[in-house]
């Protein structure tokens, strides 16, 4: 979705890890613009505009103003880098947008409601999808996809291909991709056991090799002493 927000870039001529490290150290964050309408641009925004834009209620999917000495263009962010550690945004790349033709993005899916399953019969609810590829045209991007779960019984699901699509929207993801259900606590407790149980069953047969070679090696030892 579109929003009223305008970011300032000021293109750079220099690149490279120490010409990045420069910039990050005046507060500032490499870029870089490709796509429609010009050609790949490298540049450098203020991190905090972006990072504004990353936890906002429609994130990466937000379409927004670049401002470039005063000539601006719609895009989007399709990339970015923080540090691990610190959290800083230490790259963007971002997209132009053509606001009349289509595009793929991903919007994530939010379940709301307690499944009859989990309240009546002590099952869980697991959500298996958190969000789902769609094309549409830039203006229709939702900020998400809300899937009511309180009818779910043990056994049942919800599936991508019940998402509430509106407009000229189109489904990518595949229509019977699970987003949700309830299983049943004992299945749940037998994979974690499972799980538990597969390392040591693997261990098992090097602590016996590893004792026989001990055993070998101690009858050699007393057939050279006879």
């Amino acid at each position: 979705m579109r929003r009223d927000i305008t970011v300032t870039a000021q293109p750079r001529d220099t690149r490279g890890k120490n010409e990045a490290r420069r910039l990050r150290a005046r507060g500032l964050t490499p870029a870089i613009v490709y796509g429609v309408g010009g050609d790949p641009l490298a540049l450098t925004v203020d991190p905090r505009e972006v990072t504004r834009i990353l936890h906002s209620a429609t994130g990466h999917n937000t379409i927004f103003d670049l401002d470039i000495q005063g000539s601006t263009a719609p895009v989007m962010i399709v990339d970015w880098q923080n540090d691990p550690t610190k959290g800083k945004l230490l790259h963007v790349d971002l997209k132009r947008i053509d606001m009349s033709k289509r595009i793929t993005v991903k919007v994530p899916v939010h379940t709301y409601g307690d499944p009859k399953g989990v309240k009546t019969q002590g099952g869980l609810l697991e959500i298996v999808t958190r969000e789902v590829e769609i094309e549409c045209l830039p203006d229709e991007i939702p900020d998400e996809f809300r899937m009511d779960v309180t009818e779910l019984l043990i056994g049942q699901n919800l599936r991508a291909g019940e998402i509430p699509i509106t407009g000229s929207t189109k489904l990518l993801s595949p229509q019977e991709a699970v987003i949700a259900h309830v299983i049943a606590l004992r299945v749940a407790a037998a994979t974690e056991e499972a799980v538990e149980a597969a390392p040591a069953a693997v261990a098992e047969p090097e602590v016996i090799k590893k004792g026989k070679k001990e055993e070998e090696a101690a009858a050699e030892e007393k057939g050279k002493k006879k």
